[in-house]
């Protein structure tokens, strides 16, 4: 199953679990600042792989929508909006709003963070 067209929303549901797991995430409660244009947020990251990551929070962006993302201090990365669970108050299955983000145009360096980043929070939990 490929994913949908830009700018669609996906359920977290529809997308395969090969498509999904390409590598292994590992759970994770670490703050992230993103910007999209001229603004700046903060949210939550629960989850990171060495591909992407899950930003939990009330106002995800649109699929599609490229995120300049840093976290961990010292690492920035951009990212792209690949699938939303969008907030649903009063819902019983709206646990987990937020957003799947894929990580783009990552150069060896940052990549190598990201990797003992997630090393480092494998080991704690």
């Amino acid at each position: 199953m490929g994913l949908k067209a830009k700018g669609e929303v996906l359920d977290p549901a529809s997308i395969s679990d090969a498509e999904r797991r390409r590598a292994p995430r590992v759970l994770i409660d670490l703050k992230v600042d993103y910007a999209l244009e001229e603004n700046y947020l903060f949210a939550y990251i629960t989850d990171i792989s060495a591909t992407g990551i899950f930003v939990r929070t009330t106002t995800p962006e649109k699929p599609g929508t490229h995120l300049n993302l840093r976290f961990a201090d010292k690492i920035e990365v951009e990212g792209e909006v690949i699938w939303i669970n969008p907030y649903r108050p009063g819902a019983p299955d709206n646990l987990h709003p937020g957003m799947g983000i894929r990580f783009v145009a990552l150069d060896d360096e940052v990549r190598d963070q990201l990797l003992e980043l997630i090393r480092r929070f494998a080991y704690l939990s």
